[in-house]
């Protein structure tokens, strides 16, 4: 009888396969900025540290790379990683330069290996990999800016300004709704941003509508249903999916309330770090109450307890 595919792979190769589908199409038609070559180095990069990483964690502890285990294995397990790169590829901005490009998806791939935290009795890592290299390298290297929102439909016109974002929603929405499970997520997420975005209107100086009008791009389109909804760092469990799309909105709020930048990916690496530390905070007690369980004395047997 033939194995069920599980659902997390298919999610994956469709994502890959979208995501893909809209960098080549970006660069042949919607008027992309960033070039086939900055592209290609941010893929190159995550495809050779993700394979050598891999081959390092294997050798230390004592088993083959998952990579190595057939053609159907490297594949899938080189989808997170194509993922990412194409991501990277189409979020920065650094001119003509390819270098931000390899640092970003170096960040991208190390953080994969270096912030991780306990979950259901298996390190996993917690940091959403792509929108952690695209946040550090903005942060670090101010001349280095985001993919500009308009360039997603700066060379269409008519009916195609909203055939495009439709496209976009539609199949994110089926993806994170049949085979994700992140449609708690999409929903908060969404409610949340308008939430704050309204909160900051009625307490601070801010345009409402101003505020809102992010909601209306491209851009967020692809945030809300392929950056924020990474299956890989954020909850399965749909309340928890509701808490940390609400979180994100919140620490998104604050952020751009401080008039800081790039709060988009900031907020998901705020709420990512909190994650990863209540993970570890829970794993430690339950290390604790073990060992003390162990080491308490044993009931002492009564007389009466012997009749």
């Amino acid at each position: 009888m033939r194995k069920p595919r599980d659902p997390r792979v298919s999610a994956l190769r469709r994502f890959a396969v979208s995501i893909t589908v809209l960098t080549v199409v970006g660069h042949l038609w919607l008027g992309f900025e960033q070039s086939w070559a900055q592209a290609v180095a941010a893929l190159g990069t995550v495809y050779v540290l993700t394979v050598g990483l891999e081959a390092v964690e294997a050798f230390c502890q004592g088993r083959p790379p998952v990579w190595a285990k057939g053609r159907a294995a490297t594949i899938t397990f080189l989808l997170p990683a194509h993922i990412s790169g194409m991501a990277i590829g189409l979020l920065l901005y650094p001119s003509d330069r390819l270098w931000p490009f390899v640092f970003a998806a170096s960040v991208a791939v190390g953080g994969k290996y270096v912030f991780r935290a306990p979950v259901n009795g298996r390190m996993r890592h917690v940091m959403n990999p792509s929108n952690l290299g695209v946040a550090l390298t903005l942060v670090l290297f101010p001349s280095v800016g985001v993919g500009l929102p308009y360039m997603f439909t700066e060379h269409v016109e008519g009916a195609l300004d909203w055939i495009i974002p439709a496209i976009l929603l539609a199949s994110g929405l089926m993806l994170n709704l049949t085979l994700t499970g992140k449609g708690p997520l999409v929903a908060a997420w969404i409610v949340g941003f308008a939430a704050q975005a309204v909160v900051r209107g009625l307490v601070g100086d801010v345009d409402i509508t101003a505020a809102l009008s992010p909601m209306s791009g491209a851009a967020f389109l692809l945030f809300t249903n392929y950056m924020i909804t990474d299956p890989g760092t954020t909850p399965v469990r749909p309340r928890n999916q509701v808490v940390f799309a609400l979180s994100a909105a919140a620490v998104y709020g604050v952020i751009t309330a401080a008039n800081a930048v790039y709060g988009l990916f900031w907020c998901i690496v705020v709420v990512c770090l909190v994650r990863g530390t209540v993970l570890w905070a829970i794993e430690l007690a339950r290390v604790r109450e073990a060992a003390a369980e162990r080491v308490a004395p044993a009931p002492i047997a009564t007389a009466e307890a012997g009749r």
